[in-house]
């Protein structure tokens, strides 16, 4: 594999920079990525060529604006295989996209009695939105078990599963875990009982290749800041033959086709579920974020990202009183863990002083957290420009701080 992560690493100068006149090591990419030079600098020239709002005017800058902006809508379709550029929906991150469907297509398919199955490792983001629409609707959200190396109990699935489920909902990667879940078994096993599935990819896209059609998943959420892109931006994909027939989540601008006070006659997909003005220059950056990922290619980040994944694991299990939670087969760049019974927050503190960032709590992951009767971990996880010479780094560093606590 032909991977030059000095070049790579090039692209991203936070990188480059020290703390507390140390090496700075990124090691929270799951929370958030860094930002290429490539999405700093396209968001800068649409601000300086040819801002103007999208699809409401007739002049120059807002044409500009609009091929830009609709151009990624394409990328993005390409990107993830999907059928047509109408299935793909801008929101402002994966938590706007499960609220979307969560709101939209309970609102059309979930009545009282029904239930919705949610895995037990899930981000709160694709929990709560399906308990606000259960008790809305006075349906009842489910929980679908994991064992203890982190892997969810599909023959427990098969069994939950009956006339009453409307949909189930779970992450392609788990935040915490690291697990890469077989999301196209779990499809299969659904839609073998005509149930939905909605898939939280925002841990996932980064990391590994996501073909929608292949999977047939109903519907697909991720964010572009965990993707290299900015803040404010997600993605949420979605089969046409739901998207046509769900209502929209919002009302506003762009969304409508006609408006009087006697009737409202909304717009097509995807328009439909866009209201309002978006985050136009966060889109169009996102743009240069896929573009990066396409260049470097996605199989090679995985295969670099995995190597970097077993190299940590196998340094940790070195350092004695080392508890790492997940141990599936399947996994992808994320690793939890506490040492003995020392807080994580004390341990992350120390890190920080060391220059290196690592994430410390529940980490938006109650359940996961009550499962293993812990108050949180600490997590690293692990992006395209990270080095072993960097989780060399860490393991001085994490044994300094123990030796401290």
């Amino acid at each position: 594999m032909d991977y030059d992560i000095q070049k790579i690493r090039s692209y991203f100068p936070v990188l480059n920079q020290k703390v507390y006149n140390k090496p700075f090591v990124y090691f929270d990419n799951a929370a958030s990525a860094q930002k290429p030079v490539q999405v700093l600098m396209t968001e800068e020239r649409l601000h300086n060529d040819f801002y103007g709002n999208i699809h409401r005017a007739a002049h120059y800058m807002a044409d500009q604006a609009t091929i830009e902006f609709e151009a990624v809508r394409i990328k993005i379709q390409k990107f993830i295989k999907a059928e047509v550029r109408e299935e793909i929906i801008f929101t402002k991150g994966t938590t706007e996209s499960v609220n979307l469907v969560a709101h939209s297509f309970g609102e059309k398919y979930i009545q009282e009695g029904d239930e919705i199955i949610v895995s037990e490792m899930e981000h709160h983001s694709n929990i709560v939105p399906w308990q606000l629409v259960a008790g809305r609707k006075n349906a009842t959200v489910i929980k679908l078990p994991f064992t203890d190396s982190g892997e969810l109990q599909l023959d427990v699935l098969e069994k939950m599963i009956n006339p009453k489920t409307k949909i189930i909902a779970l992450a392609h990667v788990s935040n915490v875990l690291g697990t890469i879940n077989p999301v196209e078994k779990i499809i299969e096993i659904a839609h073998s009982k005509n149930v939905p599935v909605f898939i939280d990819g925002a841990q996932a896209v980064q990391h590994i290749p996501v073909d929608v059609q292949k999977l047939d998943v109903d519907f697909y959420a991720f964010s572009a800041h965990k993707m290299y892109g900015p803040n404010g931006v997600g993605v949420l994909y979605g089969k046409r033959k739901w998207l046509d027939e769900m209502p929209p989540y919002q009302g506003g601008g762009e969304m409508i086709s006609e408006v009087s006070f006697e009737k409202t006659t909304f717009n097509e997909i995807p328009y439909k579920f866009e209201a309002g003005t978006p985050n136009i220059t966060s889109v169009v950056s996102f743009g240069s974020a896929i573009d990066l990922i396409t260049e470097i290619g996605l199989q090679d980040i995985g295969k670099w990202e995995q190597d970097i994944l077993a190299y940590a694991a196998s340094k940790l299990k070195e350092i004695s009183g080392i508890k790492i939670y997940g141990e599936a087969p399947e996994k992808s760049g994320v690793i939890s863990f506490n040492v003995g019974n020392t807080h994580p927050y004390d341990i992350g503190m120390l890190l920080d002083k060391m220059g290196i960032a690592v994430r410390t709590g529940h980490h938006c992951a109650d359940p996961v957290m009550q499962h293993y009767k812990v108050p949180g971990t600490i997590r690293i996880s692990f992006g395209m420009y990270n080095t072993k010479e960097e989780v060399d780094l860490f393991i001085e560093a994490l044994k300094r701080v123990l030796v401290m606590l």
